[in-house]
């Protein structure tokens, strides 16, 4: 009688355990299967994370699509250029954000069908169309959200 219920406390607790995070392989392979050109995507992710290392905050105006909506202070912006990232980077994305940026472990990225998120969806970066029937893409950022 008494087994019984501690089974079934042992069974709630497996079946409530958290699950394991992926590995970068997995993310890898759903980044692929959802976007395409995984590779690309680390391409851009690490000319990113560079950028933020060495201070070179046009390298993020090169990677992003205009008009580019930041959440940052509070506020909502519209970046409508690569001019205006770069001359307001430190304002726009904010020293959090490009720690998160740094510190992104690959298994802990954000895959969805809208795109990666980065630092807990920090920054996202999608694979983006650039012609009507998709045949050509380009890997950019799409959004930051301080």
């Amino acid at each position: 009688m008494f087994l019984r219920p501690a089974l079934a406390l042992l069974a709630a607790l497996l079946l409530a355990s958290p699950v394991a995070a992926e590995s970068e392989e997995d993310v890898y392979a759903r980044i692929e299967s959802i976007h395409g050109n995984a590779d690309g995507f680390f391409e851009v992710f690490s000319l990113l994370q560079d950028a933020v290392m060495f201070g070179d905050p046009v390298t993020w105006g090169q990677y992003a699509f205009f008009p580019l909506v930041v959440n940052a202070n509070g506020e909502t912006y519209d970046v409508l250029e690569e001019q205006d990232l770069a001359d307001n980077f430190d304002m726009l994305v904010s020293s959090d954000t490009q720690q998160a940026f740094l510190n992104q472990d690959v298994a802990d990225l954000i895959v969805t069908s809208e795109g990666v998120g980065v630092g807990n969806g920090a920054v996202w970066i999608s694979n983006v169309c650039l012609d009507d029937d998709c045949a050509a893409t380009q890997w950019g950022i799409i959004a930051i959200n301080n």
